[in-house]
């Protein structure tokens, strides 16, 4: 299947979690914020949540610093 993550297109296998999203864009253990076609999603959905074809998803992660 093909979603839209931060604007690029990404192929992604059907039934994809948003955790498969996640390591496949290698963020597994990051601080994240994901946003499924303008909804947040918590954390604790990420392993459940899936993905469907043609989903817009926004990955922001947060950088520390100071």
């Amino acid at each position: 299947m093909q979603v839209q993550v931060n604007g690029d297109g990404v192929e992604l296998p059907a039934q994809a979690t948003l955790a498969d999203l996640i390591e496949h864009m290698a963020l597994t253990g990051k601080r994240l914020a994901v946003e499924v076609n303008e909804d947040i999603v918590p954390r604790s959905q990420h392993p459940d949540f899936r993905l469907n074809d043609g989903d817009r998803v926004e990955v922001v992660h947060a950088i520390g610093g100071g």
